[in-house]
């Protein structure tokens, strides 16, 4: 399934973005990554942090990597995050309406980084896809390898 949000970039070549998070235990170290591709040439990115959750993850991974575009872009963007992909897509107009509150009047999880990506997104004409993970789709699996490769190490004590 696909839902366009987002402002029009006309003339210009699309960019895709498989963005994945990983997490080691949840709460645990986490990390994540991102593949971007455009006109043949491609970038691969991925950081971490050391206390963190799957979900703050896969939401940096689509912040770091809009945030890698150096211009407004056309951009496909997989997730195989239903969490990201349905936040971005559905939930998120009616969170700002209520003030960042759920329709259960609950302040919203992850609010800062749900900020960060909105505020990304308005900045290019974003397609948000959403694919399943762990089902042979290269560059899905590309994205969770560098996630997992983000993941900090962490040493014992």
């Amino acid at each position: 399934m696909t839902v366009g949000v987002g402002s029009s970039c006309r003339g210009s070549a699309r960019v895709r973005i498989y963005t994945d998070g990983a997490c080691s235990g949840n709460p645990g170290p986490g990390g994540w990554g991102a593949v971007l591709i455009y006109n043949g040439r491609r970038k691969e990115i991925f950081g971490g942090e050391a206390d963190t959750t799957n979900n703050r993850m896969e939401l940096m991974a689509a912040i770091h990597a809009l945030e890698a575009l150096k211009r407004r872009s056309a951009v496909d963007l997989f997730t195989d995050s239903r969490y990201v992909k349905d936040g971005i897509t559905q939930w998120i107009a009616g969170w700002k309406s209520k003030g960042w509150r759920t329709a259960a009047k609950k302040p919203v999880k992850n609010v800062d980084l749900w900020r960060l990506l909105d505020a990304q997104a308005d900045e290019h004409a974003v397609v948000w896809h959403w694919v399943k993970g762990h089902d042979g789709n290269p560059e899905n699996e590309r994205a969770d390898a560098l996630a997992r490769r983000g993941i900090p190490e962490t040493t014992e004590p």
